[in-house]
């Protein structure tokens, strides 16, 4: 299929087509057209072509691959739509937890998962409501700057990264996952003189390279993995996922790669879900309205802004044999990508699908993930929504005091500014 809806199918691929908005009719002429379809990957800038890939827009058979890893597997090719550059560089990532199926995926999960059960995150969220309270300030500001703060405060809480580091975590997210924008790609933010010896450290470390070269790669990680090891040799007050992570005997490809995962999936979804939350109700203002004079609906608010505004896009998988999906045939080895923003817009699950209804129930939307692969952080994400829009609602106004600005990428559905204006209100 070469279009779809007078669209070309191409355009699901091209990190331009996000700049302005995510093509959801595109996504719905392809759910009805053609829900499992052949997508090319042209050369975008340094970037080389890719062999293509089947993308995979309903509902339910999204859902089936996520939950089938014997036929579609998260290891065999990785979770990044673009492929390793090297045989090399795809080894090293096939021990992260990420790009693991069943029983390696089980065992590194266990290992971390006693940080991210409802009771500790509930232990948590006294700490995370204190620092949400102290984000917001009267007057004009760029709420994913304001946003940004929490994620990369509550991952260097969890992980024992100390305060004067934590914008490393900011800044290695915006490299790996904003890559296609050239505004976050070489972003650099933080106050050196302000780091700790380790942080100082990862800076003197970071790499040159050349244009083009996976920032997931090891090579361009190497100030990451050396700010990682300088972490696990200090000694931390209490039990941080880094502790648990060295009292589980992993390897140190399986560290380095833990930490990757960690330092930049838990900061970048919230990054993007709870700026691109807000945007979603200032565009709806009587669901604003709805919700600041019946806070009991919070919890299925923040469900639909995640349905509405899925911080992730898509997932790859690789066939494990051949197989047939959605009436297409699949060979072993073919790129499988699962479009979990066209999922949470099926209208055989949610009945008028684009309409932003914050009392929407049930809603099964897939922004976290289905399967195995289930986001083991979605109970503390939440929590930090949660946090983040109970105070916002209680204590203040808000609205937009500029244009908001669309990160470049098919991957993350980010925000890279948005300006409101915060007034407190009145007792």
């Amino acid at each position: 299929m070469v279009n779809a809806g007078g669209r070309p199918v191409v355009e699901v691929f091209m990190p331009a087509t996000y700049e302005s908005a995510v093509p959801y009719d595109l996504f719905a002429a392809l759910r009805e057209e053609s829900p499992v379809c052949r997508i090319p990957e042209p050369a975008v800038g340094p970037w080389r072509e890719g062999p293509g890939y089947w993308g995979v827009f309903r509902h339910a058979d999204v859902k089936h691959v996520l939950r089938s890893p014997e036929d579609f597997s998260s290891r065999l090719g990785a979770t990044q739509l673009r492929d390793p550059d090297t045989p090399g560089d795809l080894a090293f990532v096939q021990v992260q937890m990420l790009n693991m199926d069943p029983p390696d995926h089980s065992r590194l999960r266990r290992i971390v998962a006693a940080a991210f059960t409802p009771r500790a995150v509930r232990a948590l969220e006294r700490t995370i409501a204190g620092r949400a309270a102290a984000l917001f300030a009267q007057g004009e500001c760029d709420f994913v700057e304001v946003a940004a703060d929490l994620p990369v405060w509550t991952l260097a809480h969890v992980m024992g990264v100390p305060a004067q580091d934590k914008r490393l975590l900011y800044d290695w997210a915006s490299r790996v996952i904003g890559y296609q924008d050239a505004d976050y790609a070489g972003l650099s933010t933080a106050d050196v003189e302000s780091f700790t010896p380790m942080g100082r450290l990862a800076v003197a470390s970071r790499p040159e390279l050349a244009p083009g070269v996976n920032p997931r790669s090891k090579a361009a990680l190497t100030d990451m993995f050396a700010y990682a090891h300088a972490l696990a040799e200090t000694p931390v007050d209490g039990e941080s996922v880094m502790s648990a992570m060295r009292k589980g005997g992993l390897t140190e490809a399986e560290f380095e790669n833990m930490f990757f995962l960690f330092a930049v999936a838990g900061n970048e979804t919230l990054r993007n879900g709870i700026p691109g939350g807000l945007l979603t109700l200032l565009r709806h203002p009587a669901e604003l309205a709805r919700l600041r004079a019946d806070p009991s609906l919070l919890g299925s608010a923040i469900e639909e802004m995640l349905r509405f505004w899925p911080p992730v896009m898509h997932f790859r998988r690789t066939a494990t044999r051949d197989l047939t999906l959605g009436g297409r045939r699949i060979r072993a080895g073919d790129k499988v990508v699962v479009y979990h923003a066209s999922a949470n817009r099926d209208p055989s699950v949610f009945p008028d699908p684009d309409r932003f209804d914050i009392a929407r129930a049930p809603n099964d939307h897939v922004s976290f993930g289905f399967g195995p692969h289930v986001c083991l952080g979605a109970h503390l994400a939440r929590a930090q929504f949660r946090s983040v829009f109970t105070e916002l609602l209680r204590e203040w106004d808000v609205e937009p005091a500029g244009s908001p600005r669309r990160l470049t990428s098919n991957f993350q559905n980010g925000l890279k500014h948005l300006p409101v204006r915060l007034t407190r209100r009145r007792p």
